[in-house]
């Protein structure tokens, strides 16, 4: 039969992933170097695991994700706990650690959290096939996510769709789309992605039968600089239907393929815990999806 986890060596594993050194985490912790190694040793020979890549930063294996995540729930329902016994440590606020897509974080996701006072946020941008990964090494307690199954230890909501519209500056479509098969022109155009990671272009281009956008790219790593970077015609994008639409309104944004689209499903992921913060929160964020999305 296992023994149970020491909290001081979980707590102290937790230090040192946050911190990123052991002497990091040892300053934060108020103990010598030697101690923090000890007790990660320890924890290391409890579990029969390696729980930490020996680097810099200091970087949990896949063991250790799941003890990182222990730990900072076991953090979250003991503030909890103090809270709901008035005891909670001199009015220091709620924290709340989440990970956000960039087109979600500039257009719908900041208003949801207005409607949840009181609660401090630790927002972590991340693409949304890739914020899963940071519930899933306890990086965060919740994350918008495009996945729908649920990171081990979390529940998972589907909160609506977000529409890409194809897009370009009228002077760009005149003189990159005039007179030109539609998908061949994409596919040589200059085009605008976020970064070396966005594909979300050349999936649209596929759709359309050709190989992919063209070798002409741009890359522009936020979402109101894409949005710029399209409307001032240094290339077309794939453009959030509400991001693009006042700019459709007033002719500086042209749709390059009217009826064509790509929805991207959005989810919302979140540990399971009985915490207050985390279900008023999932709360907010479901309504206001609700009322920015498509269902």
């Amino acid at each position: 039969m296992m023994s149970e986890l020491p909290l001081e060596q979980v707590r102290t594993l937790l230090a040192v992933v946050d911190e990123g050194t052991f002497d990091a985490a040892a300053a934060a912790l108020h103990v010598t170097p030697s101690a923090v190694s000890q007790r990660v040793k320890a924890l290391e020979q409890r579990t029969g695991r390696v729980l930490l890549r020996r680097g810099r930063p200091v970087r949990p294996t896949e063991s250790g994700a799941v003890l990182v995540r222990f730990a900072r729930q076991l953090a979250r329902l003991e503030r909890d706990a103090w809270g709901e016994l008035g005891l909670s440590g001199g009015g220091e606020p709620t924290r709340v650690s989440v990970a956000v897509n960039a087109d979600s974080l500039a257009t719908w996701f900041l208003p949801a959290l207005t409607r949840v006072p009181g609660l401090c946020y630790e927002l972590r941008r991340e693409d949304e096939d890739h914020t899963a990964a940071l519930l899933r090494e306890g990086l965060v307690m919740a994350a918008v996510t495009s996945s729908p199954d649920p990171v081990p230890g979390c529940t998972v909501r589907p909160l609506g769709r977000m529409r890409y519209l194809p897009v370009a500056a009228p002077e760009f479509t005149s003189a990159h789309f005039d007179g030109r098969p539609l998908p061949e022109a994409l596919s040589r155009a200059p085009v605008v992605v976020f970064d070396r990671k966005d594909d979300f272009q050349d999936v649209f281009v596929r759709r359309l039968g050709r190989a992919g956008a063209g070798p002409f790219r741009h890359h522009v790593p936020t979402s109101e600089g894409f949005l710029d970077a399209v409307a001032t015609g240094l290339g077309w994008g794939m453009v959030p239907e509400v991001q693009a639409g006042p700019l459709l309104e007033r002719g500086r944004l042209v749709v390059l393929a009217p009826g064509a689209w790509m929805d991207v499903a959005l989810y919302w992921q979140q540990w399971k815990l009985d915490s207050p913060a985390l279900a008023a929160l999932a709360e907010a964020v479901t309504t206001t999806a609700s009322e920015t999305l498509r269902g």
